[in-house]
């Protein structure tokens, strides 16, 4: 008798869950699967709500992907921040698999075609809180290396979280156990996304700068996929964060959304000098308002003048 293809897909599906048994938690349903784990929706039964699980997938080999995925759950332990998923726990199942869980984040991903982001202006607005996230865990000497929208998702209030840290970078790690995965000609990262220097595989030369490569990426992506055209200024911006030479980039996250911050209030960004008459131009459009508040009553003063004077 022939097995149907769903049918095989099942039993493998079965074969895969994870054996929950000793543990507090209660499978519900799979997530999704990445580069090296699986994902699953569990139920924590102590604290009676649902959390996230992730451990390694069985068909792949325990020794280096345990090491990666404990090195996961360490990185995402040190960032304690709101655009960051906490992690709550870390064990072994009964069949010797490490697993980590997380808070269960509800929402999108940003590259999903339906997640509407609305104007360019939200779409900026979004792209900053990616940047606290990113410029957070720069200050802890962490470098995420893998920063592409389908590692960002939008929470149904607005949230904004950096997520899959599994190929991040703890700088200056005393005793280098914990980027032992970082060695010349490794190629880590996603194509379109990732920064030359990962693309080459120089792993060493790998540091914050090449986080904001991908930052302008994502930058690009978001707002590209839009009706409302790029302006000179925003275009600058993306071209200056994803410079193929690291150093011609922004410094930090910082100054990339200080000039983001800056391009939002109509103000000058750094990535374009102007000339005087550029300058006078972008102070017109962002007084605007003004500008024809205060020429309608130099009209409307001006007319009544002449109605008085003549009638």
């Amino acid at each position: 008798m022939r097995i149907s293809d769903n049918a095989i897909e099942r039993l493998q599906a079965a074969a895969e869950s994870p054996d929950l048994s000793g543990t507090r938690y209660r499978l519900v349903d799979k997530l999704g699967q990445g580069g090296m784990g699986t994902v699953y929706r569990v139920e924590d039964s102590i604290l009676e709500r649902q959390i996230a699980l992730k451990v390694i997938s069985i068909l792949y080999d325990q020794g280096e992907l345990t090491t990666r995925l404990m090195q996961e759950a360490r990185v995402i332990a040190r960032l304690e921040h709101p655009g960051i998923v906490p992690v709550h726990d870390v064990g072994t199942l009964a069949d010797g698999r490490v697993f980590y869980t997380m808070k269960l984040v509800q929402g999108r991903r940003l590259d999903d075609a339906e997640t509407a982001l609305g104007s360019q202006a939200e779409c900026l607005r979004t792209f900053l809180k990616i940047c606290e996230s990113v410029a957070f865990a720069h200050s802890h000497e962490i470098v995420h290396r893998d920063l592409k929208p389908s590692n960002i998702m939008i929470g149904p209030f607005g949230e904004v979280l950096v997520m899959d840290w599994g190929l991040a970078k703890v700088l200056n790690a005393i005793d280098g156990s914990q980027n032992k995965f970082t060695s010349q000609g490794a190629v880590l990262g996603t194509p379109g996304f990732m920064a030359p220097e990962q693309a080459e595989g120089n792993a060493r030369n790998t540091g914050p700068w090449t986080d904001i490569y991908s930052l302008g990426m994502i930058l690009k992506f978001l707002v590209t996929r839009g009706t409302q055209p790029v302006s000179r200024r925003l275009g600058a911006v993306i071209r200056k964060a994803t410079e193929v030479n690291p150093p011609a980039r922004y410094a930090s996250v910082q100054g990339l959304a200080a000039d983001l911050t800056q391009y939002l209030q109509g103000g000058a960004v750094s990535a374009y000098p102007e000339g005087a008459v550029a300058r006078l131009w972008r102070w017109v459009v962002k007084n605007r308002a003004w500008i024809l508040l205060i020429l309608a009553y130099l009209v409307t003063r001006t007319l009544f003048i002449l109605w008085r004077k003549f009638f």
